[in-house]
Protein backbone atom coordinates (compact mmCIF):
# COMPACT_ATOMS: atom_id res chain seq x y z
CA UNK A 1 0.00 0.00 0.00
CA UNK A 2 2.89 2.22 1.09
CA UNK A 3 4.41 1.82 -2.00
CA UNK A 4 1.43 2.22 -4.37
CA UNK A 5 1.08 5.61 -2.59
CA UNK A 6 4.18 6.83 -3.04
CA UNK A 7 4.39 5.89 -7.05
CA UNK A 8 1.08 7.80 -7.57
CA UNK A 9 2.72 10.91 -5.63
CA UNK A 10 5.55 10.06 -8.08
CA UNK A 11 4.02 9.77 -10.98
CA UNK A 12 1.10 12.91 -10.30
CA UNK A 13 4.39 14.81 -9.89
CA UNK A 14 6.21 14.72 -13.03
CA UNK A 15 2.56 14.51 -15.20
CA UNK A 16 2.10 17.91 -13.46
CA UNK A 17 5.05 19.39 -13.68
CA UNK A 18 5.25 18.31 -17.76
CA UNK A 19 1.61 19.42 -18.19
CA UNK A 20 2.03 22.90 -16.27
CA UNK A 21 5.39 23.37 -18.72
CA UNK A 22 3.23 22.83 -22.05
CA UNK A 23 -0.01 24.88 -20.43
CA UNK A 24 2.29 27.82 -20.09
CA UNK A 25 4.28 27.89 -23.05
CA UNK A 26 1.26 27.74 -24.86
CA UNK A 27 -0.41 30.38 -23.17
CA UNK A 28 2.38 32.62 -23.07
CA UNK A 29 2.43 32.29 -26.71
CA UNK A 30 -1.25 32.50 -27.40
CA UNK A 31 -0.80 36.14 -27.73
CA UNK A 32 0.64 39.85 -26.81
CA UNK A 33 -0.30 40.50 -23.40
CA UNK A 34 0.50 43.95 -24.37
CA UNK A 35 -1.81 44.92 -26.78
CA UNK A 36 -3.92 47.13 -24.91
CA UNK A 37 -1.17 49.64 -23.89
CA UNK A 38 0.36 49.74 -27.37
CA UNK A 39 -2.92 50.73 -28.95
CA UNK A 40 -3.60 53.15 -26.86
CA UNK A 41 -2.70 57.17 -27.02
CA UNK A 42 -1.64 57.23 -23.10
CA UNK A 43 1.03 60.14 -22.85
CA UNK A 44 2.83 57.48 -20.62
CA UNK A 45 2.57 54.78 -22.49
CA UNK A 46 6.03 53.84 -23.37
CA UNK A 47 6.66 54.31 -18.91
CA UNK A 48 3.47 51.43 -18.72
CA UNK A 49 4.30 48.65 -21.24
CA UNK A 50 7.98 48.96 -19.52
CA UNK A 51 6.33 49.11 -15.91
CA UNK A 52 4.59 45.79 -17.74
CA UNK A 53 7.49 44.14 -18.59
CA UNK A 54 9.34 44.40 -15.58
CA UNK A 55 6.55 43.77 -13.37
CA UNK A 56 5.35 40.14 -16.09
CA UNK A 57 8.92 39.35 -16.98
CA UNK A 58 7.70 39.77 -20.35
CA UNK A 59 11.62 40.29 -21.33
CA UNK A 60 12.48 36.83 -20.36
CA UNK A 61 11.79 34.06 -23.02
CA UNK A 62 8.62 31.41 -21.90
CA UNK A 63 10.47 28.70 -21.76
CA UNK A 64 12.94 30.10 -18.78
CA UNK A 65 9.98 32.09 -17.33
CA UNK A 66 8.20 29.12 -17.00
CA UNK A 67 10.87 27.97 -13.93
CA UNK A 68 10.42 31.68 -12.25
CA UNK A 69 6.63 30.66 -12.46
CA UNK A 70 7.76 27.51 -10.96
CA UNK A 71 9.80 28.99 -8.29
CA UNK A 72 6.99 30.61 -6.62
CA UNK A 73 4.62 28.36 -6.87
CA UNK A 74 6.89 25.89 -5.02
CA UNK A 75 6.52 27.58 -2.25
CA UNK A 76 2.99 27.02 -1.75
CA UNK A 77 4.04 22.88 -0.76
CA UNK A 78 5.47 24.98 2.29
CA UNK A 79 2.48 24.73 4.74
CA UNK A 80 1.94 27.55 7.43
CA UNK A 81 4.69 30.05 6.01
CA UNK A 82 2.47 31.88 4.15
CA UNK A 83 5.13 32.54 0.89
CA UNK A 84 2.55 31.18 -1.69
CA UNK A 85 3.48 32.99 -5.00
CA UNK A 86 1.64 32.51 -7.99
CA UNK A 87 2.47 35.75 -9.65
CA UNK A 88 0.60 38.90 -10.23
CA UNK A 89 -2.00 39.34 -13.00
CA UNK A 90 -2.10 42.40 -15.73
CA UNK A 91 -4.41 44.46 -13.50
CA UNK A 92 -1.58 44.16 -11.09
CA UNK A 93 -3.63 42.16 -8.60
CA UNK A 94 -1.56 39.40 -6.74
CA UNK A 95 -2.88 35.83 -8.18
CA UNK A 96 -3.44 34.55 -4.85
CA UNK A 97 -5.76 37.19 -3.96
CA UNK A 98 -8.08 36.29 -6.62
CA UNK A 99 -8.57 32.58 -6.89
CA UNK A 100 -10.39 32.26 -3.31
CA UNK A 101 -13.16 34.80 -4.46
CA UNK A 102 -13.47 32.52 -8.04
CA UNK A 103 -13.24 29.29 -6.33
CA UNK A 104 -15.77 30.16 -3.51
CA UNK A 105 -18.35 31.57 -7.18
CA UNK A 106 -17.69 28.61 -8.71
CA UNK A 107 -18.02 25.79 -5.37
CA UNK A 108 -21.37 27.68 -4.64
CA UNK A 109 -22.85 26.54 -8.22
CA UNK A 110 -21.69 23.17 -8.85
CA UNK A 111 -21.53 21.70 -5.29
CA UNK A 112 -25.44 21.67 -5.23
CA UNK A 113 -26.16 20.34 -8.77
CA UNK A 114 -23.57 18.03 -8.46
CA UNK A 115 -24.33 16.51 -5.43
CA UNK A 116 -28.14 16.46 -6.33
CA UNK A 117 -27.25 15.09 -9.78
CA UNK A 118 -25.21 12.20 -8.14
CA UNK A 119 -27.80 11.25 -5.80
CA UNK A 120 -30.91 11.59 -8.40
CA UNK A 121 -28.81 10.33 -11.37
CA UNK A 122 -28.13 7.01 -9.91
CA UNK A 123 -31.47 6.68 -8.20
CA UNK A 124 -33.74 7.10 -11.12
CA UNK A 125 -31.22 5.08 -13.06
CA UNK A 126 -31.55 1.85 -10.69
CA UNK A 127 -35.19 2.37 -11.10
CA UNK A 128 -34.94 2.60 -14.74
CA UNK A 129 -32.64 -0.49 -14.53
CA UNK A 130 -35.45 -2.47 -11.99
CA UNK A 131 -38.15 -1.84 -14.85
CA UNK A 132 -36.31 -2.04 -17.83
CA UNK A 133 -38.04 -2.18 -20.76
CA UNK A 134 -40.94 -0.14 -18.98
CA UNK A 135 -42.59 2.38 -19.82
CA UNK A 136 -40.56 4.53 -17.02
CA UNK A 137 -37.63 3.01 -18.56
CA UNK A 138 -38.35 4.00 -21.82
CA UNK A 139 -39.93 7.68 -20.15
CA UNK A 140 -36.44 8.13 -18.35
CA UNK A 141 -34.23 6.99 -21.58
CA UNK A 142 -36.03 9.56 -23.87
CA UNK A 143 -35.63 11.95 -21.13
CA UNK A 144 -32.37 11.91 -20.47
CA UNK A 145 -30.81 11.57 -23.75
CA UNK A 146 -32.94 15.11 -24.96
CA UNK A 147 -31.65 17.03 -21.90
CA UNK A 148 -27.71 15.53 -22.63
CA UNK A 149 -28.32 16.82 -26.08
CA UNK A 150 -29.42 20.43 -25.44
CA UNK A 151 -26.88 23.08 -25.59
CA UNK A 152 -26.57 24.40 -21.67
CA UNK A 153 -27.10 28.06 -22.98
CA UNK A 154 -30.05 26.90 -24.45
CA UNK A 155 -31.37 25.40 -21.34
CA UNK A 156 -30.41 28.58 -18.93
CA UNK A 157 -32.25 30.77 -21.58
CA UNK A 158 -35.96 29.27 -21.27
CA UNK A 159 -35.00 28.60 -17.38
CA UNK A 160 -34.72 32.78 -17.54
CA UNK A 161 -37.79 32.98 -19.85
CA UNK A 162 -40.27 30.27 -18.04
CA UNK A 163 -38.78 29.80 -14.30
CA UNK A 164 -37.76 33.37 -13.37
CA UNK A 165 -39.41 35.69 -15.27
CA UNK A 166 -43.08 33.68 -15.07
CA UNK A 167 -42.74 32.64 -11.67
CA UNK A 168 -41.96 36.51 -10.48
CA UNK A 169 -44.59 37.46 -12.63
CA UNK A 170 -47.16 34.91 -10.69
CA UNK A 171 -46.04 36.42 -7.28
CA UNK A 172 -46.71 40.20 -8.35
CA UNK A 173 -50.04 39.03 -9.85
CA UNK A 174 -51.06 37.55 -6.88
CA UNK A 175 -53.32 35.13 -8.99
CA UNK A 176 -54.19 31.64 -7.99
CA UNK A 177 -53.02 28.24 -9.82
CA UNK A 178 -54.42 27.86 -13.22
CA UNK A 179 -57.10 24.82 -12.90
CA UNK A 180 -55.25 23.99 -15.93
CA UNK A 181 -51.76 23.87 -14.57
CA UNK A 182 -53.23 21.11 -11.48
CA UNK A 183 -54.89 19.04 -13.83
CA UNK A 184 -51.83 18.43 -15.84
CA UNK A 185 -49.03 18.14 -13.33
CA UNK A 186 -52.21 15.74 -11.78
CA UNK A 187 -52.43 13.76 -14.72
CA UNK A 188 -48.62 13.69 -15.26
CA UNK A 189 -47.73 12.59 -11.48
CA UNK A 190 -50.57 9.61 -12.21
CA UNK A 191 -48.30 8.94 -15.08
CA UNK A 192 -45.31 8.63 -14.26
CA UNK A 193 -45.82 6.95 -10.32
CA UNK A 194 -47.71 3.99 -12.02
CA UNK A 195 -44.88 3.18 -14.65
CA UNK A 196 -42.20 3.64 -12.47
CA UNK A 197 -44.10 1.06 -9.47
CA UNK A 198 -45.21 -1.49 -12.41
CA UNK A 199 -47.20 -4.42 -11.54
CA UNK A 200 -50.51 -5.86 -12.91
CA UNK A 201 -53.21 -3.20 -14.48
CA UNK A 202 -55.05 -2.86 -11.32
CA UNK A 203 -52.06 -1.84 -9.14
CA UNK A 204 -50.95 0.86 -11.59
CA UNK A 205 -54.62 2.03 -11.69
CA UNK A 206 -54.71 2.38 -7.94
CA UNK A 207 -51.03 3.69 -7.97
CA UNK A 208 -52.21 6.11 -10.44
CA UNK A 209 -55.42 7.18 -8.42
CA UNK A 210 -53.44 7.84 -5.24
CA UNK A 211 -50.67 9.75 -6.69
CA UNK A 212 -52.78 11.58 -8.67
CA UNK A 213 -55.25 12.68 -5.87
CA UNK A 214 -52.27 13.38 -3.28
CA UNK A 215 -50.68 15.57 -6.37
CA UNK A 216 -53.87 17.15 -7.02
CA UNK A 217 -54.68 17.72 -3.29
CA UNK A 218 -51.39 19.41 -2.73
CA UNK A 219 -51.44 21.88 -5.18
CA UNK A 220 -55.24 22.74 -4.20
CA UNK A 221 -54.08 23.30 -0.58
CA UNK A 222 -50.64 25.46 -2.03
CA UNK A 223 -53.80 27.41 -3.81
CA UNK A 224 -55.80 28.29 -1.07
CA UNK A 225 -53.10 28.66 1.75
CA UNK A 226 -51.09 31.21 -0.79
CA UNK A 227 -48.30 29.21 -0.11
CA UNK A 228 -45.72 30.17 -2.26
CA UNK A 229 -45.72 33.54 -0.97
CA UNK A 230 -46.07 32.42 2.96
CA UNK A 231 -44.19 28.82 2.71
CA UNK A 232 -43.57 26.71 5.56
CA UNK A 233 -43.94 23.24 6.36
CA UNK A 234 -45.64 23.67 9.95
CA UNK A 235 -45.79 21.36 12.67
CA UNK A 236 -47.95 19.01 10.63
CA UNK A 237 -45.95 18.76 7.33
CA UNK A 238 -42.53 18.37 8.85
CA UNK A 239 -43.58 15.59 10.71
CA UNK A 240 -45.42 13.78 7.87
CA UNK A 241 -41.96 14.63 5.68
CA UNK A 242 -39.85 13.47 9.12
CA UNK A 243 -41.78 9.90 9.46
CA UNK A 244 -41.51 9.57 5.37
CA UNK A 245 -37.62 9.65 5.50
CA UNK A 246 -37.84 7.70 8.76
CA UNK A 247 -39.64 4.97 7.37
CA UNK A 248 -38.13 5.01 3.57
CA UNK A 249 -34.27 5.33 4.60
CA UNK A 250 -35.14 1.94 6.97
CA UNK A 251 -37.08 0.06 4.46
CA UNK A 252 -34.15 0.81 1.63
CA UNK A 253 -30.93 -0.10 4.00
CA UNK A 254 -32.09 -2.61 6.58
CA UNK A 255 -36.02 -3.44 6.09
CA UNK A 256 -38.68 -2.42 7.74
CA UNK A 257 -38.69 -5.77 9.55
CA UNK A 258 -35.08 -4.83 11.57
CA UNK A 259 -36.58 -3.53 14.70
CA UNK A 260 -33.30 -2.32 15.62
CA UNK A 261 -32.88 0.21 12.32
CA UNK A 262 -36.17 1.06 12.86
CA UNK A 263 -35.90 2.17 16.38
CA UNK A 264 -32.73 3.93 15.25
CA UNK A 265 -34.19 6.11 12.45
CA UNK A 266 -37.00 6.71 15.02
CA UNK A 267 -35.33 8.03 17.70
CA UNK A 268 -33.16 10.44 15.12
CA UNK A 269 -36.61 11.27 13.69
CA UNK A 270 -38.19 11.97 17.01
CA UNK A 271 -35.37 14.48 17.93
CA UNK A 272 -35.16 16.58 14.96
CA UNK A 273 -39.00 17.48 15.44
CA UNK A 274 -38.25 18.26 19.26
CA UNK A 275 -35.58 20.29 18.20
CA UNK A 276 -38.04 22.03 15.23
CA UNK A 277 -39.96 23.76 18.13
CA UNK A 278 -36.95 23.84 20.63
CA UNK A 279 -34.45 25.90 18.95
CA UNK A 280 -36.70 28.19 17.63
CA UNK A 281 -35.32 31.11 19.84
CA UNK A 282 -31.53 29.68 18.82
CA UNK A 283 -32.36 29.99 15.06
CA UNK A 284 -33.56 33.55 15.18
CA UNK A 285 -29.96 34.82 16.61
CA UNK A 286 -28.01 32.14 14.27
CA UNK A 287 -25.27 32.44 12.10
CA UNK A 288 -23.59 30.25 9.54
CA UNK A 289 -21.09 28.82 12.61
CA UNK A 290 -24.17 28.03 14.34
CA UNK A 291 -25.66 26.16 12.22
CA UNK A 292 -22.60 24.26 11.26
CA UNK A 293 -22.27 23.21 14.81
CA UNK A 294 -25.98 22.02 14.76
CA UNK A 295 -25.26 19.65 11.75
CA UNK A 296 -22.22 18.66 12.95
CA UNK A 297 -24.05 17.37 16.05
CA UNK A 298 -26.75 16.01 14.27
CA UNK A 299 -24.74 13.54 12.46
CA UNK A 300 -22.99 12.49 15.89
CA UNK A 301 -25.80 11.96 17.46
CA UNK A 302 -27.54 9.51 14.68
CA UNK A 303 -24.12 7.21 14.84
CA UNK A 304 -23.93 7.57 18.35
CA UNK A 305 -27.26 5.82 18.44
CA UNK A 306 -26.80 3.52 15.88
CA UNK A 307 -23.57 1.99 17.35
CA UNK A 308 -25.24 1.78 20.68
CA UNK A 309 -28.78 0.53 19.87
CA UNK A 310 -27.72 -1.35 16.08
CA UNK A 311 -27.31 -5.09 17.93
CA UNK A 312 -25.12 -7.39 15.96
CA UNK A 313 -25.23 -4.90 13.07
CA UNK A 314 -23.85 -1.43 14.61
CA UNK A 315 -22.26 -0.52 11.04
CA UNK A 316 -25.64 0.17 9.32
CA UNK A 317 -27.72 1.28 11.99
CA UNK A 318 -25.28 3.82 12.53
CA UNK A 319 -25.35 4.54 8.43
CA UNK A 320 -29.19 4.61 8.80
CA UNK A 321 -28.87 7.11 11.89
CA UNK A 322 -26.59 9.52 10.42
CA UNK A 323 -28.67 9.69 7.05
CA UNK A 324 -31.79 9.94 9.04
CA UNK A 325 -30.70 12.72 11.39
CA UNK A 326 -28.95 14.79 8.28
CA UNK A 327 -31.84 14.94 6.00
CA UNK A 328 -34.49 15.56 9.14
CA UNK A 329 -32.45 18.22 10.25
CA UNK A 330 -32.24 19.77 7.00
CA UNK A 331 -35.70 20.26 6.99
CA UNK A 332 -35.80 21.83 9.96
CA UNK A 333 -33.41 24.17 8.94
CA UNK A 334 -35.12 24.69 5.38
CA UNK A 335 -38.08 25.22 7.02
CA UNK A 336 -36.26 28.19 8.94
CA UNK A 337 -35.46 29.77 5.73
CA UNK A 338 -39.07 29.31 4.26
CA UNK A 339 -40.11 31.66 7.70
CA UNK A 340 -38.10 34.31 6.44
CA UNK A 341 -39.10 34.25 2.52
CA UNK A 342 -42.10 36.76 2.74
CA UNK A 343 -39.30 39.29 4.49
CA UNK A 344 -37.06 38.78 1.76
CA UNK A 345 -39.58 38.68 -1.06
CA UNK A 346 -41.29 42.09 0.74
CA UNK A 347 -37.82 43.54 0.49
CA UNK A 348 -37.27 47.21 -1.27
CA UNK A 349 -34.14 45.58 -3.21
CA UNK A 350 -36.06 42.87 -4.18
CA UNK A 351 -39.54 43.92 -5.08
CA UNK A 352 -41.45 41.14 -5.26
CA UNK A 353 -39.29 39.34 -7.81
CA UNK A 354 -37.38 36.82 -6.16
CA UNK A 355 -35.99 34.52 -8.85
CA UNK A 356 -32.74 36.50 -9.70
CA UNK A 357 -31.31 35.65 -14.10
CA UNK A 358 -27.92 37.54 -13.66
CA UNK A 359 -25.14 37.68 -10.54
CA UNK A 360 -24.22 35.62 -7.41
CA UNK A 361 -25.95 38.06 -5.07
CA UNK A 362 -28.26 41.30 -5.22
CA UNK A 363 -26.22 44.51 -5.03
CA UNK A 364 -26.75 46.29 -1.95
CA UNK A 365 -28.80 43.63 -0.27
CA UNK A 366 -27.95 42.84 3.41
CA UNK A 367 -29.59 40.63 6.29
CA UNK A 368 -29.05 37.42 8.70
CA UNK A 369 -27.72 34.15 7.78
CA UNK A 370 -31.69 33.39 6.84
CA UNK A 371 -31.98 36.51 4.37
CA UNK A 372 -28.23 35.85 3.12
CA UNK A 373 -29.02 32.84 2.60
CA UNK A 374 -32.51 33.21 0.44
CA UNK A 375 -30.41 35.73 -1.52
CA UNK A 376 -27.80 33.45 -2.70
CA UNK A 377 -30.43 30.67 -2.94
CA UNK A 378 -32.55 32.91 -5.73
CA UNK A 379 -29.54 34.37 -7.34
CA UNK A 380 -27.56 30.40 -7.34
CA UNK A 381 -31.27 28.57 -8.36
CA UNK A 382 -31.55 28.82 -12.34
CA UNK A 383 -27.49 28.67 -12.87
CA UNK A 384 -27.73 25.27 -10.57
CA UNK A 385 -30.75 23.63 -12.24
CA UNK A 386 -29.30 24.34 -15.84
CA UNK A 387 -26.19 22.41 -15.11
CA UNK A 388 -28.26 19.84 -12.80
CA UNK A 389 -30.17 18.70 -15.59
CA UNK A 390 -27.19 18.08 -17.89
CA UNK A 391 -25.15 15.84 -15.32
CA UNK A 392 -28.49 14.34 -14.34
CA UNK A 393 -28.64 12.98 -17.71
CA UNK A 394 -25.17 10.96 -17.73
CA UNK A 395 -25.62 9.64 -14.33
CA UNK A 396 -29.07 8.07 -15.29
CA UNK A 397 -27.27 6.50 -17.79
CA UNK A 398 -24.22 5.42 -16.18
CA UNK A 399 -26.32 3.98 -13.39
CA UNK A 400 -28.84 1.89 -15.63
CA UNK A 401 -26.29 0.37 -17.44
CA UNK A 402 -23.85 -0.38 -14.47
CA UNK A 403 -26.64 -2.27 -12.62
CA UNK A 404 -27.96 -3.88 -15.72
CA UNK A 405 -24.37 -5.17 -16.14
CA UNK A 406 -23.96 -6.22 -11.98
CA UNK A 407 -27.50 -8.14 -12.31
CA UNK A 408 -26.30 -10.71 -14.55
CA UNK A 409 -23.80 -11.53 -12.63
CA UNK A 410 -23.25 -15.27 -11.63
CA UNK A 411 -22.84 -14.27 -7.46
CA UNK A 412 -26.47 -12.24 -7.78
CA UNK A 413 -28.05 -15.63 -9.19
CA UNK A 414 -26.33 -17.30 -6.51
CA UNK A 415 -27.71 -14.59 -3.73
CA UNK A 416 -30.99 -15.24 -5.04
CA UNK A 417 -30.68 -18.62 -5.16
CA UNK A 418 -29.71 -18.74 -1.46
CA UNK A 419 -33.42 -16.92 -0.57
CA UNK A 420 -32.26 -13.26 -0.17
CA UNK A 421 -35.29 -10.69 -0.48
CA UNK A 422 -34.84 -8.46 -3.70
CA UNK A 423 -34.01 -5.58 -1.33
CA UNK A 424 -30.99 -7.28 0.04
CA UNK A 425 -29.93 -8.26 -3.19
CA UNK A 426 -29.83 -4.98 -5.03
CA UNK A 427 -28.70 -2.73 -2.23
CA UNK A 428 -26.15 -5.35 -0.36
CA UNK A 429 -24.71 -7.05 -3.35
CA UNK A 430 -25.51 -5.25 -6.56
CA UNK A 431 -25.08 -1.44 -5.68
CA UNK A 432 -21.68 -1.66 -4.42
CA UNK A 433 -20.47 -3.03 -7.49
CA UNK A 434 -22.29 -0.65 -9.49
CA UNK A 435 -21.00 2.39 -7.64
CA UNK A 436 -17.38 1.56 -9.37
CA UNK A 437 -17.83 2.93 -12.81
CA UNK A 438 -19.61 5.96 -10.66
CA UNK A 439 -16.89 6.50 -8.45
CA UNK A 440 -14.58 6.84 -11.74
CA UNK A 441 -17.24 9.50 -13.40
CA UNK A 442 -17.16 11.41 -10.07
CA UNK A 443 -13.58 11.52 -9.86
CA UNK A 444 -13.27 12.89 -13.19
CA UNK A 445 -16.16 15.52 -13.38
CA UNK A 446 -14.96 16.96 -10.19
CA UNK A 447 -11.90 18.46 -11.64
CA UNK A 448 -14.10 19.91 -14.76
CA UNK A 449 -16.45 21.23 -12.50
CA UNK A 450 -14.28 22.87 -10.59
CA UNK A 451 -12.94 24.41 -14.07
CA UNK A 452 -16.22 26.06 -14.10
CA UNK A 453 -19.24 26.11 -15.92
CA UNK A 454 -17.82 28.46 -18.63
CA UNK A 455 -21.25 28.98 -20.51
CA UNK A 456 -23.38 28.81 -17.67
CA UNK A 457 -21.55 31.18 -15.63
CA UNK A 458 -21.29 33.83 -18.40
CA UNK A 459 -25.14 33.34 -19.49
CA UNK A 460 -25.77 34.52 -15.61
CA UNK A 461 -22.93 36.78 -15.47
CA UNK A 462 -21.17 34.58 -12.48
CA UNK A 463 -17.43 35.49 -11.81
CA UNK A 464 -16.65 32.28 -11.08
CA UNK A 465 -13.25 29.84 -12.19
CA UNK A 466 -14.57 29.52 -16.03
CA UNK A 467 -14.61 33.58 -16.36
CA UNK A 468 -11.61 33.98 -15.17
CA UNK A 469 -10.07 31.16 -16.94
CA UNK A 470 -11.56 32.78 -20.62
CA UNK A 471 -10.80 36.41 -19.21
CA UNK A 472 -7.08 35.49 -18.89
CA UNK A 473 -6.81 33.95 -22.26
CA UNK A 474 -8.43 36.47 -23.89
CA UNK A 475 -5.99 39.13 -22.15
CA UNK A 476 -3.22 36.81 -22.68
CA UNK A 477 -2.64 36.57 -19.15
CA UNK A 478 -0.70 33.67 -18.08
CA UNK A 479 -0.35 33.82 -14.08
CA UNK A 480 -4.10 33.64 -13.69
CA UNK A 481 -4.12 30.83 -16.14
CA UNK A 482 -1.66 28.79 -14.44
CA UNK A 483 -3.16 29.47 -11.14
CA UNK A 484 -6.72 28.26 -12.88
CA UNK A 485 -4.24 25.06 -14.51
CA UNK A 486 -2.89 24.61 -11.24
CA UNK A 487 -5.99 24.12 -9.12
CA UNK A 488 -7.76 21.72 -11.13
CA UNK A 489 -4.82 19.77 -12.21
CA UNK A 490 -3.93 18.78 -8.40
CA UNK A 491 -7.55 18.37 -7.66
CA UNK A 492 -8.40 15.80 -10.91
CA UNK A 493 -4.81 14.05 -9.89
CA UNK A 494 -6.15 13.78 -5.92
CA UNK A 495 -9.66 12.42 -6.98
CA UNK A 496 -8.56 10.05 -9.24
CA UNK A 497 -6.07 8.91 -6.47
CA UNK A 498 -8.63 8.58 -4.26
CA UNK A 499 -10.94 6.91 -6.41
CA UNK A 500 -8.76 3.80 -6.71
CA UNK A 501 -8.84 3.94 -3.28
CA UNK A 502 -12.02 4.02 -3.21
CA UNK A 503 -12.64 0.67 -5.63
CA UNK A 504 -11.31 -1.59 -2.51
CA UNK A 505 -13.89 -0.38 -0.26
CA UNK A 506 -16.73 -0.91 -2.93
CA UNK A 507 -15.50 -4.30 -4.40
CA UNK A 508 -13.64 -6.71 -2.27
CA UNK A 509 -11.96 -8.75 -4.88
CA UNK A 510 -10.10 -5.01 -5.94
CA UNK A 511 -7.19 -4.90 -3.82
CA UNK A 512 -4.37 -1.89 -4.03
CA UNK A 513 -1.25 -3.97 -4.00
CA UNK A 514 2.49 -2.61 -3.57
Amino acid sequence: MVGFVLRRIAVSILVLLAASFIMYVLSANSGNPLEDLQGSNDPNRDQLIAARIAQLDLDVPPVLRYFLWLGGAAQCLIPFVGTCDLGTTISNAPVTAILPAAMVSTLQLVTVAFVVAIVLGVAVGIVTALRQYSGFDFGVTLVSFFLYSLPSFLIAVLLKEFMAIGFNDFLVSATSIPPLAIILITVISAVVWQAMIGGNVRRRLIVAAISGAATAALLIYFDLADWFRNPGFGPVGLFILIAGTVVLTTALIAGLENRRALIVAGINGAIAYISYFALQGLFDISSLGTLIILGIAALVVGIVTGLLLGGNDRGQAARIGAIVAFVTSSLVVLDRFMQSWPAYVNSPRIGGRPIATVGASTPGFTGDVWLSGIDSFTHLLLPTIALLLISFAGYTRYARSGLLEVMNQDYIRTARAKGLGERTVVMRHALRNMLIPIVTLIATDIGALLGGAVITERVFAISGMGQLFVSSILRTDVNPVMGYFLIIAVTAILFNFLADLAYAALDPRVRVAA
